[in-house]
């Protein structure tokens, strides 16, 4: 690659309507100086390069015409490490080549603030997939973490640093948003309630949220469209903090009570998507059938909870059939311009359960509960049970 710095200084200089001798002045060189190295005569000495690079606020690499090249690879090494990365859903599957690669990159890119956040991340899932998340209840029958058995994981006080050595120079934006998130999350496990906190207050209220901003960039059919999706969004985010209500209480609620939370939670969808068409949400409303179906039976209406496993699995092929299909929209008045965006597999979008059907059975019921010890050996001897496997295994899966 040939090396034209004198261009790319002479370039930087007309950017930022710099005159040499302001260039000149600031280095402690000649005028003469700075016009020998823009005709490409001569180049600056190698202790001088800091200070030109930082003079227009660039890094030394982006002087030399090195960055898109770096950035390209970054990007390359990222996107392949959280693909691989994503493969752990709760299985142990390639971690050690996750931490391993990750390692790798922050040894090439020391400092690189998209490979510490990927490290970070993927040690973030490893404390998940090799360990495992407890919670135990505390005297008041409250659902509590058990921080104790928490603190020993490696991975989780080595992401922590990294999350916390990245919050200090990270701008607003997704990478930020993404550091806050897992970070609090991890405070929350190991304890750390009061930093937990202190992280959150420095995100937007929900008022300062993209989907809720984006209304007011638009007006006419973009604006209609662009409530619909802070409709959406907002319709999912009220029933994932239902079910997570309902999961806090542990001991203070009835099965009963459980039960009709959780159908609250469902029936949120049907004052928006009356249709009957939810799109991608289908997924998570398969999820949510299949914890109902545990409080059913802890609640004696077996027949009920088996009914409830039958529509996690018709909510699930309503899924799969928006894998198929191309530029559908929600078809609701209300939504109607929307387009359904099927979730890519990759490490960062974790807000849709998008996997096969036959997970279904094998990750029942997908959240962490106590009452599951007290519930699956019941349900899964009845035969009914084996009949509803027997219809995931014969389902057609959603394409890759």
């Amino acid at each position: 690659m040939q090396i034209k710095l004198g261009d790319k200084i002479k370039e930087l200089r007309k950017r930022d309507g710099r005159k040499q001798e302001d260039l000149a002045n600031a280095l402690g060189v000649t005028n003469q100086a700075v016009s020998r190295w823009e005709r490409d005569e001569c180049y600056p000495d190698l202790e001088l390069l800091p200070s030109i690079a930082n003079y227009f606020g660039i890094s030394i690499d982006e002087l030399f015409g090195y960055n898109n090249e770096r950035s390209k690879k970054v990007d390359v090494l990222v996107s392949q490490i959280n693909d691989m990365n994503y493969q752990n859903n709760g299985v142990n599957i390639n971690i050690d080549k996750c931490i391993a690669l990750a390692r790798e990159a922050m040894i090439e890119f020391p400092g690189n603030e998209k490979i510490m956040l990927c490290l970070a991340s993927v040690l973030y899932n490893a404390g998940y997939v090799r360990y495992g998340e407890y919670h135990l209840i505390d005297e008041e029958g409250y659902n509590v973490y058990d921080t104790e058995r928490h603190r020993g994981y490696a991975e989780w006080r080595e992401a922590i640093t990294l999350y916390e050595k990245l919050l200090r120079t990270l701008e607003a934006g997704d990478m930020r948003h993404q550091a806050v998130r897992e970070l609090t999350q991890l405070y929350l496990n190991v304890g750390e309630h009061d930093r937990a906190l202190a992280v959150s207050e420095t995100a937007p209220s929900i008022y300062g949220s993209r989907e809720f901003l984006r209304i007011n960039a638009f007006d006419g059919k973009k604006h209609a469209e662009a409530f619909g999706e802070a409709l959406l969004k907002m319709i999912r985010v009220s029933a994932e903090l239902i079910i997570g209500t309902v999961l806090s209480y542990e001991q203070n609620m009835l099965p009963c009570e459980k039960v009709q939370s959780i159908s609250s939670a469902i029936s949120l969808f049907d004052h928006v998507c009356i249709d009957g068409n939810y799109g991608s949400h289908h997924s998570y409303i398969a999820r949510m059938y299949t914890l109902l179906s545990l409080y059913l039976w802890l609640d004696g209406k077996h027949d009920e909870a088996f009914e409830a496993l039958d529509k996690s699995l018709f909510h699930f092929k309503l899924f799969e059939q928006c894998c198929i299909e191309k530029d559908a929209t929600y078809t609701a008045p209300l939504v109607r311009l929307v387009k359904i965006q099927v979730p890519q597999a990759n490490a960062n979008n974790d807000a849709y359960p998008h996997t096969n059907a036959l997970s279904l059975a094998e990750d029942w019921p997908w959240w962490s509960v106590q009452e599951y010890p007290l519930v699956k050996d019941e349900i899964q001897s009845d035969p009914r049970w084996k009949e509803w496997v027997a219809k995931l295994k014969t389902h057609p899966q959603c394409p890759a």
